[in-house]
């Protein structure tokens, strides 16, 4: 599943919620009609006959607030089922999404799992995940002790990213990974 939002607290009485979104094409991804799949994480009820996060989503409408995205999904009436959707990941099949025109651009997903190595082709470890910060997109590297590093991914820092070949090229500067 490749993750295009991540639903926040509602918005108003009527069921709609804000979204973080992380997709560069977020008209695209929450269009009136658009299906998108939820993993709701820690977000099972616990009371017998509570609102469940259901498998799919319908977006019934979504526009702009003050720079934020307000969604409305269908059969989210009111403020007490948004709620419950709090935190809720959304996302799209990544079969579905066809590849990155430009060569520099690449989803999540074709990065985790890749191995790290710097230059000289010494393995660092592996990319666990990628967070989206405001400043830049950081690969978080798995390293072999355990331990997690994060590495800002930029073309100074990540001159290389070889998928036929299942690996990144990073070359830290001194320090980086010892934060």
């Amino acid at each position: 599943m490749l993750i295009v939002g991540r639903i926040g607290k509602p918005h108003g009485i009527r069921g709609e919620v804000t979204v973080e979104v992380r997709t560069d094409e977020p008209e695209a991804r929450f269009a009136p009609g658009s299906v998108l799949r939820t993993d709701p994480g820690a977000n099972a009820p616990t009371e017998p006959g509570a609102y469940r996060v259901p498998e799919e989503l319908t977006v019934e409408a979504a526009r702009w607030h003050q720079g934020r995205l307000l969604v409305a999904f269908e059969g989210v009436l009111d403020r007490n089922v948004a709620e419950v959707l709090r935190g809720t990941l959304v996302g799209v099949d990544s079969s579905d999404v066809a590849p990155p025109e430009d060569p520099e651009e690449f989803h999540d997903h074709q990065l985790v799992g890749l191995a790290v190595v710097t230059p000289a082709g010494e393995r660092l470890g592996e990319v666990a995940r990628i967070d989206h910060a405001p400043a830049s997109d950081l690969l978080v590297l798995r390293r072999p002790e355990g331990r997690d590093a994060l590495i800002p991914f930029v073309k100074a820092i990540v001159p290389e990213v070889d998928l036929a070949g299942g690996r990144v090229v990073v070359d830290p500067p001194g320090g980086l990974l010892d934060l």
